[in-house]
């Protein structure tokens, strides 16, 4: 997933994004509301990672901006506020989940892997493709002759088209979950990744849509 972290604090925040990186999604780091802004302006985010208190006004005020503009993002905040009100304060604004400050890093790893479920329709980690058993959650992919062992890349692309299943995902748009705003992408990159998974889940695995784009029929 492409996440966009919004936190002033340089120590938690180079924490929390190497511990999203290392789970294989791409995240960029904005330290105020106004790169908040110019990071949202643009790019499409798949999750937002909201403090709450930040160096040139409230958090909130980013998220209600989001939500009035009728941006679907879903958006976990985190902040060493915990009183309820505070709490309150955040779902109302149409936050999807509140961790409080300070907190272990593999809970919000899994906080984020369910929230991506539930906007992905499917908040069931368990899927079927084809003969396959695969479990998002713990990124295994159990087959007819055993474990399948993806890389960390084309465990993005897979998750990704799962997460769209049964529609048409361009490939721009899984560009955007594999690469930084800095990173150089070859034409021919993705073709190449969608390429090993047909050979480690078989051909039919992943429809190619030319000019369109790429396919995990349902």
């Amino acid at each position: 997933m492409r996440i966009l972290l919004i936190e002033d604090d340089e120590g938690l925040g180079s924490a929390v994004r190497d511990q999203i990186a290392a789970e294989g999604h791409v995240p960029d780091w904005a330290m105020d509301l106004a790169e908040a802004r110019d990071h949202l302006a643009t790019m499409r985010y798949d999750l937002l990672l909201l403090d709450m208190m930040l160096p040139d006004g409230a958090g909130l005020t980013v998220l209600r901006e989001l939500r009035r503009g009728g941006a679907a993002v879903p958006v976990i905040i985190l902040t060493a506020m915990d009183r309820i009100t505070d709490r309150i304060d955040g779902l109302n604004a149409g936050a999807d989940d509140y961790l409080v400050k300070p907190f272990d890093l593999t809970e919000l790893s899994a906080r984020i892997g369910a929230v991506a479920r539930r906007y992905a329709g499917n908040p069931n980690p368990h899927l079927r493709l084809g003969p396959f058993a695969v479990d998002l959650a713990q990124r295994r992919i159990d087959g007819p002759g055993g474990a399948v062992d993806l890389s960390q890349r084309e465990w993005i692309v897979l998750e990704t088209l799962l997460q769209n299943r049964g529609s048409t995902v361009a490939k721009s748009r899984i560009e955007d979950r594999l690469y930084s705003f800095d990173a150089e992408v070859e034409s021919n990159t993705i073709e190449v990744y969608v390429s090993r998974l047909r050979k480690k889940l078989g051909r039919d695995s992943v429809e190619t849509l030319r000019g369109l784009g790429y396919r995990i029929a349902r």
